[in-house]
């Protein structure tokens, strides 16, 4: 993501620090991995109720995502909608686990912010339209049909990613979707832009700007 977001009460360009940005955005899952394989194996007595491990990281994660999306929107004067809904889903789904002692409806999480993504990126198609490119156009200017294909295949993908994400949290250990979520997600979308270098290539116009 670009480095400039706009501010939102003086419309200027802000800028912030990168390592702060990737700090704020991926600490807390990072914390939330390593709480995670700190506190598995433990129960906590809270109230008269058990909880495992798991339960006690999902309470803590979700008002330290809030705090630091909060920040970085302080910082920056901005957050995207996808930032926006992802929190949304984080604190719901985050929320019911605990409310409920139930770690299925944080496991569920992924899933459903994929098909938010996928099928409102899929809305879009059916009438014509990129919404990816209204998210990420100042990241990477493209030509028209270049968005559409970006976007088609991106749809695929994020409804890809919420299949993977329900075999593996339904057929495997907790552990296992742990580390699929803080690992193998991020990787399966650095992986997909990587793949898709040729189409930035071919239909990019930052060189067609340049030359104008």
């Amino acid at each position: 993501m670009s480095e400039q977001t706009s501010d939102a009460s003086t419309g200027e360009a802000r800028k912030i620090s990168p390592l702060v940005k990737n700090l704020l955005e991926f600490g807390p899952v990072v914390l939330f991995f390593i709480a995670y394989l700190k506190l598995k194996d433990q129960v906590f007595e809270i109230g008269g109720t058990s909880y495992e491990g798991f339960i006690v990281v999902t309470a803590g994660f979700v008002p330290l995502m809030v705090l630091s999306t909060l920040i970085l929107w302080k910082l920056t004067g901005k957050l995207s909608r996808m930032q926006v809904m992802t929190l949304v889903v984080i604190v719901v789904f985050g929320g019911l686990s605990v409310w409920f002692n139930d770690e299925r409806f944080f496991k569920m999480k992924p899933t459903m912010i994929y098909l938010l993504f996928g099928g409102l990126l899929g809305i879009g198609l059916l009438r014509g339209q990129s919404y990816l490119r209204v998210v990420m156009e100042e990241m990477m200017p493209l030509q028209d049909e270049g968005w559409m294909i970006l976007t088609r295949r991106l749809c695929a993908f994020f409804f890809g990613l919420a299949v993977a994400n329900e075999v593996i949290w339904r057929m495997m250990s907790t552990e296992t979707w742990v580390y699929f979520k803080t690992f193998g997600l991020t990787a399966a979308m650095f992986l997909f832009f990587m793949t898709q270098a040729k189409l930035f290539q071919t239909y990019g116009t930052e060189e067609e700007s340049e030359a104008e």
